[in-house]
């Protein structure tokens, strides 16, 4: 048993009707018929009492839609548990230069908002000297200065705006291992 099928189910279930169902879903009415019969064969009853324009459940078809949606709700709750774990969370500590307006980067910090809840936002200002020493000392996640400037032991990335900024960061952090 198939949480696909399980899922073809659930939709006849709703519809009470294959072809309805099988619109909804996006596959041929043929096809979905084929999967509720093979469902009905793999348990051994009958799912549904077949009337000429709509379907109902028999008594195992409403047992079955019961679980069914059980292993749904749970397979979903398990995924969104698994992801969940892999979101961005903790505290970002972000040095800007003291001519950086950080209205720049808000579009950015409000999608990362939008994805996740769990990130923090700190911003320190300073010169790219104070910058540069708070990325190295591990104080700061990464620096955003004006002008280009090559620092040892740096990586750093031109940002798309109108004036030129740079973003530096430790290279021991992941964000220095993509291109």
């Amino acid at each position: 048993m198939e949480l696909r099928v399980l899922r073809y189910f659930l939709a006849v279930c709703q519809e009470k009707n294959i072809s309805n169902a099988a619109e909804s879903l996006h596959i041929a009415q043929p096809s979905l018929s084929k999967q509720i019969k093979d469902l009905e064969e793999e348990l051994g009853v009958t799912l549904f009492t077949r009337g000429h324009r709509q379907i109902s459940l028999t008594e195992e078809g409403y047992f079955l839609r019961d679980r069914a949606q059980e292993m749904i709700d749970m397979e979903e709750q398990t995924t969104q548990a698994l992801t969940s774990s892999k979101l961005i969370t903790g505290n970002l500590n972000i040095g800007t230069g003291q001519s950086f307006e950080i209205k720049s980067i808000t579009k950015i910090i409000d999608q990362i908002i939008q994805i996740t809840q769990q990130v923090h936002f700190s911003f320190y200002d300073g010169n790219a000297d104070d910058i540069e020493a708070k990325v190295n000392d591990g104080s700061l996640d990464f620096g955003i200065i004006m002008g280009y400037r090559p620092i040892e032991d740096f990586e750093s990335l031109i940002l798309p705006e109108r004036n030129q900024f740079y973003a530096i960061f430790s290279e021991k952090l992941p964000l220095a291992q993509k291109d």
